[in-house]
This record gives C-alpha cells, sequence and structure tokens, in this order.
C-alpha cells in the first residue's frame, strides 16, 4: 500500500484484530455482490470504503423512482440506468482504488459458476428463492462462503454459510430446495428504508471478517424486528439429508 491508502484506511489498521495484514488481505481480495438493490448497495459501498480489491457487481435490473427510497447507490440521475452500473459509479466517487467489473445480465448457470469460483466471498442480495438457491449450490460446489441477507416489511434476516468448514451447513439445510412459493418481495410488500441498510451493512461486515481473517464469522441465523428492536439468534446444524451439500465430507 501507498502513503495515501494508509492514510485512508487508518482508522482500520490501528485495530489489533485487523492490522496492517488484514488491510492488506482486503486489498487483495475479491468480493461477487448479487443484487444491487437495498442489500446489495450498502453492502458495495462500505466494502469499497473499506479497501476490498475488486467487487464484481452482477444485476440486470434497472434503477426504478420507488427504489430511491431505499437503495442508496442510485440516484435520481440514475432511473433507467442499470444498477450494477450505477453502482459502479458510486464506488468510483468513493475509492478509485476499488476495481469493479459490472454484470448487466442474469447470473446463472456456467456464468454463475464461473463467477463464485472467482470470488473470495460471495453476497446473495437477492430477494428470490431461485435466485438464492442456484447463488448456494454454485457455492457449496466453489467452496466459496457465501454471507445471505434479507429484509422485508420491518423484519430482516442474516446468515453466513462457509462449506469450507465441513460441519456448516448451507442455505438448503434451512430452508431445503423447494422454496416457499408464496415468498414475498418489497415491491409487494413494502420495506422500512433504514433496515436495508442495517441488513446489508451487517453482510459487508461479516465479509471483511471472511476475507481479512480478523473475528469470528456468524454461526446460525439471525433475524431482526425492527418495530421492537430486537435481535434473535438460532443455532442451525447442518443437514446430513440436504439435498444439495450431503455430500461434503
Amino acid at each position: 500500500m501507498n502513503d495515501e491508502q494508509l492514510m485512508r484506511y487508518s482508522r482500520q489498521i490501528m485495530l489489533s484484530e485487523l492490522d496492517y495484514d488484514g488491510q492488506v488481505r482486503l486489498t487483495e481480495s475479491h468480493a461477487l455482490i448479487i443484487g444491487l438493490g437495498g442489500l446489495g448497495s450498502p453492502a458495495a459501498l462500505y466494502l469499497a470504503a473499506a479497501g476490498v480489491g475488486t467487487l464484481t457487481l452482477a444485476d440486470d435490473d434497472r434503477v426504478d423512482l420507488s427504489n430511491l427510497q431505499r437503495q442508496i447507490a442510485h440516484g435520481e440521475a440514475d432511473i433507467d440506468h442499470y444498477k450494477a452500473q450505477s453502482a459502479a459509479e458510486s464506488i468510483g466517487a468513493i475509492n478509485h482504488h476499488c476495481r469493479t467489473q459490472v454484470i448487466t445480465e442474469r447470473l446463472q448457470g456456467e456464468a454463475l459458476q464461473h463467477a463464485v469460483e472467482h470470488a473470495d466471498v460471495v453476497l446473495d442480495c437477492t430477494d428470490r428463492f431461485e435466485s438464492r438457491d442456484a447463488i448456494n449450490r454454485a457455492c457449496v460446489a466453489a467452496g466459496t462462503p457465501l454471507v445471505s441477507g434479507a429484509a422485508i416489511r420491518f423484519s430482516g434476516q442474516l446468515a453466513v454459510f462457509d462449506v469450507r468448514d465441513s460441519a456448516a451447513p448451507c442455505y438448503a439445510c434451512l430452508y431445503g430446495d423447494s422454496g416457499d412459493e408464496d415468498q414475498l418481495t418489497c415491491a409487494e410488500s413494502g420495506v422500512i428504508a433504514p433496515l436495508v441498510g442495517m441488513i446489508g451493512s451487517y453482510q459487508a461486515l461479516e465479509a471483511l471478517k471472511l476475507l481479512s481473517g480478523c473475528g469470528t464469522s456468524q454461526k446460525g441465523l439471525s433475524t431482526f424486528d425492527g418495530l421492537s428492536g430486537q435481535w434473535r439468534h438460532f443455532g442451525l446444524g447442518r443437514d446430513p439429508h440436504c439435498p444439495v451439500c450431503q455430500w461434503r465430507r
């Protein structure tokens, strides 16, 4: 790192848990963020500001006026532009050291697997089970840690699935492989603006810990009730009969 970077990241480098070596690991790391909406916006901005060297931003959706209430990576001038490109421009205004790779097509199949295999961590910031299931399968196959977030109405969820640990569960251990046909979306049910910022920021924090090697990754599932301000934590074990990860040893 040069002198400008040392000054930029000085408040993190002074943390004994992170230190200079941890910051170097961040600058050399690569995070894949799938979904640049309410969750992906704060996650991407904080990872870039914290010094993650490369961010791949994947989203085939375009910015809509109704997104601006909560999707802070985008502004009024970005309406009708691709969210991934808009987020990349916001990142560039924050930290020119952060390299961005923009994908404006829906990641699926071989393209999804390739993107996951080339990342050090994946942040699932999508809102559909079909996407979450595919991302989880790709992460299990590649052995890439997955940080999953969700937010609807006043309720948020956060989970880390680090399949490098043979005892760790995957997303399908928790939700199975059939999904919820009645799964709600923000467009259908609404969401309070700061909630997605909270969950997306927690996703960034967990990703930073995984990439830098500091701290301990969250275990199990955490849920947040925005109306009461209370967090709840649920232990989660690996399902030996999981249809996605049962082959792991």
